[in-house]
């Protein structure tokens, strides 16, 4: 299975947070399954790649060639995108499952940007992950909640994501989904 998986590229976060991208890379490395993600080396995007990287898992990056620079040596494939627009279109292309684990603006664009195109596609075979972990993300799944019987969007069709709130949880549903 090939998962993408959107998160911070930023230094200095609380350990947990790590500790959650770790577990999620050494399941998927585990597991024989394959990373993609932003193919930066730095924050939770390195260190999910790392541990999958250490679990003999196969790794993806699609980096802006803003950020060639950045660029993860870990990564056994790489894809370089003029902008962020065809790097999100080459990720959810190249993907089976997604998993948001925490982030900034960047994963949160990522996140909805792949659950417009689920709902713009009617894409059914693919499922969203959402790690809320310590409440992340509470703020916009009670919008996603509130858009969701709103005049303005269709239920069934915002429902493409899972939320779950830590590391066990996470992988228990990434074990209902294996492929």
């Amino acid at each position: 299975m090939k998962i993408a998986v959107y998160c911070s590229s930023r230094r200095g976060l609380p350990q947990e947070y790590f500790d959650l991208a770790q577990a999620l890379g050494q399941w998927m490395g585990s597991h024989g399954h394959t990373l993609v993600y932003g193919g930066v080396n730095a924050g939770l995007m390195h260190t999910v790649a790392q541990a999958c990287h250490d679990a003999g898992g196969h790794i993806v990056g699609v980096n802006v060639e803003t950020f060639r620079h950045r660029t993860d040596p870990l990564v056994d494939e790489v894809h370089y995108t003029p902008h962020l627009g065809e790097r999100k279109a080459m990720m959810y292309q190249m993907a089976d499952t997604f998993v948001v684990l925490p982030g900034g603006l960047g994963t949160v664009d990522e996140w909805f940007a792949t659950l417009s195109q689920m709902v713009v596609s009617a894409d059914e075979n693919r499922v969203i992950v959402v790690v809320n972990a310590h409440g992340m993300y509470d703020a916009l799944l009670r919008y996603l909640d509130e858009l969701a019987v709103s005049p303005f969007a269709r239920d069934a069709h915002l429902r493409r994501y899972v939320v779950v709130n830590n590391q066990q949880e996470l992988i228990n549903t990434l074990n209902q989904y294996e492929k």
